[in-house]
């Protein structure tokens, strides 16, 4: 697994501090809409060409990592 650690970065200042792509304004939601809508990587990448392949890896990488911390409270 990529370590996204040090591509994903929060800036309070930046998108109202939601998680960006190495301090571009391109957040890691943006990125996982994209691929949720259908868009494969080469598209992602041919949109944004600003973008790297392992950029799509560490947003993937920070939504698992995060996943695994969310609990569920049972109503």
């Amino acid at each position: 697994m990529i370590d996204y650690k040090n591509i994903i970065t929060i800036d309070p200042g930046k998108r109202s501090g939601k998680p960006c792509i190495r301090g571009m304004r391109i957040t890691v939601g943006d990125v996982l809409g994209w691929l949720a809508t259908g868009m494969s990587f080469d598209d992602i990448l041919e949109d944004y060409p600003e973008l790297t392949q392992d950029d799509i890896l560490a947003v993937l990488a920070f939504a698992a990592a995060r996943e695994q911390r969310t609990q569920f409270v049972a109503a």
